[in-house]
Parts: structure tokens; C-alpha cells; sequence
């Protein structure tokens, strides 16, 4: 199938009958990396000036050979002009910047494009989406750090937004091909639901969550001898949260997912063709940090777009074909979001692991500083 017909079943697929399901925040909470695009009566023929700023440093001291230690360190801002031709119309075109530090070349400079569409419940999306930590994935299905290294999707996006109910569809066009090109054409895809069952005044809150991602590769006007490549991941489960009055603490939550891998290609180069994963996930807000424990199963699991500590193959450069069918982590997360002057949150996390399989012990620690601001401009008289 190429891409074309891949993208275009894809979206009818996410698309096509959907309703009553919500927004995830996954097993974390990303929400200090999350920027919805809001719309309404207020903004109605504003024009804005809306301006992102991430600043990043994350140290993962791994030693393993599916997963070697790296850091990333630097700076994206995204300026963009935002206007509102009607409360339920947003049209915003910017730039995006990302600087690593160390180098004295930008990583990236891309234009932004995006129109959002409102009515009731329903928002759709053309251009840049509401990407990354927005979709609420769980790190075995979406990499954190795709924040960083993959932090603009372009594409198309469906949003259902009830007060129960939210959720998330999405095309990300990746790479696009033309005629004698040298490489492959990239699309992913994919679905992120949440339904909430209770949520009572006591404070329990039980979620259903379903999480689908796609990915393919191929295409039929490049120049080179490589088979199209189709993978599949699900998973799905259960949260439950409870708010807490105490001093201290104040809510515990459980979150446990299944998940499946399938390599659906003609032709498989994949070592495993088929993985599965079980996600466990327990934790507490308290006054001083939230802390969480982890625990991962994995037998030949890969997602392409996932975290890579949770794979059964290596991204290694010394040990690239190494791979490691069963895996077994335990991870303890200790997080905490300052909210400082000027809408700037600085994000502290430590993340240590232990691989029960191999008796390894890694660790990794991050500061981010996210802000988000929108000033403005003018707002444009109507036309009699």
C-alpha cells in the first residue's frame, strides 16, 4: 500500500464514527509541555502575537546496549501571528527555531501553519497539530522525548472535546516523496481516547483509556530497493484516581495498560514481527513532588515513535543489532512543576531504573523551562 492510500485509510479510519471518548494525560502529567489552542466569543477578530518558549536539559546516564546514554541541551521558541476571523476560526503562521547548545548552527528553522475549527464538541485542524505530549500517549507508545526531538507534527488532527469524553486522531505526514527520490515516503498516524466511567464528589476517578499508533514507509516514485514497512501498536487499560484531603498527600492513582505490537509488511526485516507489553503504573501527588513506580514487561515490543528503553531492540551505534526479546524495568520518577512570574514553569524530573533482567542501574535528570504567553495586537473592526 503506499503512503497516499495508507494516509488517506488512516484518517477515515480514526475518523469515521467516532464519539464519546478523553483527553489523556497518560501516566504522567505533561501538562506544563501541553498548548492547546483556545478559541471563542472573546478572541473573535483578534489579532495576536502568540510566542512559545523551551529551554531544555535532559542527562540520561545510561549504560545498556538497547538504549545508550545521551543529553540534550537547548533552546526552540515558536512567534507566530494569530488571528480570528470568528469565534470558532483560529489562523496562526509563525516560525519555529531550535538551537542546541554546543553547536553554532540552528537544528531546525521551519515555518508554522495551522487552522483550527470549532463547533461544540468537534475542533479539526490543518497544518501544524497539537502534537506530541498533546495526544496523551504512555511512554511505551509515544517517546517523551519526541517533545524535543520531534516537537513539530504537520498533517491533520480530529478533536472531540466533551466534559466525560476526549479524544485524539491524528496524521502526522512525515517526509513526503517526489518523483526519483532517494528515500521513502513517512506517515504516522493514530488514535488517543479516554472515556471517564466515575467521577463522583468523593473524589474516585476511573478512566478507560485506548491508545493506537501507525506508522508506514514507502511510497512509489523513489529510486531505491526497499520494501514498504507497516507497524501497529495498541494498548489499552484502566486509571484510577483518587483525590486526597490530607495534608501531605494529596491523591494517589494507578494506571495499568496492555499493549500489542504487529509488523503488518509485505516483506518483514524486523526481528520480531509480533510483541507484547504489560505497563504498570502507581504513584502520589504530594505537596513537595510527585513520585511514581513504574513497572514494564516487555516481550519483543517495538514502537517506532515509542520510548526506546521499552523496546526489545537497540538504537545503539556500538551495539546496533543487538536485541533483548524479554524485558523487565522498574522505573521510580520523582517530578515536580514550579509555576514561577511571567506564565514560566520549570519542570524538575529524576528518573532512576533498574533492568531486573540484566541487574543494571541507570538513572536520568532534567530541568525544562516551558513558557507560553499570548499578547494582543489589535482587534479588527467589522465591516458594515
Amino acid at each position: 500500500m503506499g503512503n497516499t492510500r495508507f494516509s488517506t485509510f488512516l484518517i477515515l479510519t480514526l475518523v469515521a464514527g467516532l464519539g464519546n471518548i478523553s483527553v489523556s494525560l497518560a501516566q504522567l502529567d505533561n501538562r506544563a509541555f501541553q498548548y492547546p489552542l483556545p478559541l471563542g466569543p472573546a478572541y473573535e477578530r483578534q489579532l495576536r502575537l502568540d510566542v512559545q518558549g523551551f529551554l531544555f536539559n535532559k542527562d540520561n546516564e545510561y549504560f545498556n546496549k538497547i538504549d545508550p546514554g545521551l543529553t540534550y541541551f537547548g533552546a526552540q521558541l515558536a512567534p507566530r501571528l494569530v488571528y480570528f476571523p470568528s469565534a470558532n476560526l483560529r489562523l496562526e503562521a509563525g516560525v519555529f527555531l531550535w538551537k542546541d547548545y554546543g553547536t553554532p548552527r540552528f537544528q531546525q528553522v521551519r515555518p508554522l501553519f495551522t487552522l483550527k475549527y470549532r463547533q461544540g464538541y468537534h475542533n479539526i485542524l490543518f497544518g501544524n497539530l497539537e502534537g506530541h505530549l498533546n495526544h496523551g500517549y504512555i511512554e511505551p507508545m509515544f517517546d517523551f522525548e519526541r517533545v524535543i526531538t520531534n516537537r513539530l507534527e504537520e498533517g491533520v488532527q480530529y478533536l472531540y472535546q466533551a466534559p466525560r469524553s476526549r479524544l485524539d486522531a491524528w496524521v502526522n505526514w512525515q517526509r513526503q516523496q517526489y518523483r526519483f527520490s532517494n528515500f521513502q515516503e513517512e506517515v504516522a498516524g493514530g488514535l488517543s481516547a479516554e472515556h471517564a466511567l466515575l467521577a463522583d464528589s468523593a473524589g474516585w476517578l476511573l478512566k478507560l483509556p485506548f491508545q493506537f499508533t501507525a506508522t508506514h514507509r514507502g511510497g512509489q516514485l523513489d529510486t531505491i530497493d526497499k520494501p514498504l514497512q507497516t507497524l501497529f501498536n495498541v494498548a489499552t487499560g484502566v486509571r484510577v484516581r483518587r483525590a486526597l484531603a490530607y495534608h501531605l498527600v494529596q491523591a494517589a492513582h494507578f494506571d495499568g495498560y496492555v499493549t500489542y505490537f504487529t509488523d503488518y509488511s509485505f516483506t518483514r526485516v524486523l526481528p520480531f514481527a509480533r510483541g507484547t507489553g504489560l505497563y504498570l503504573n502507581a504513584g502520589l501527588d504530594t505537596r513537595l513532588s510527585n513520585l511514581q513506580l513504574a513497572y514494564w514487561q516487555g516481550s519483543g515490543y517495538i514502537s517506532p515513535i515509542g520510548g526506546r528503553l521499552y523496546q526489545s531492540v537497540s538504537v545503539s551505534v556500538a551495539d546496533p543489532d543487538y536485541t533483548e526479546k524479554q524485558r523487565q524495568l522498574l522505573i521510580l520518577r520523582v517530578l515536580r512543576d514550579y509555576r514561577l512570574p511571567g506564565n514560566v514553569i520549570l519542570t524538575t524530573r529524576f528518573e532512576p531504573l533498574y533492568d531486573l533482567n540484566n541487574g543494571l542501574f541507570d538513572f536520568s535528570f532534567a530541568l525544562y523551562l516551558n513558557f507560553n504567553q499570548s499578547f494582543l495586537l489589535t482587534t479588527l473592526k467589522r465591516e458594515d
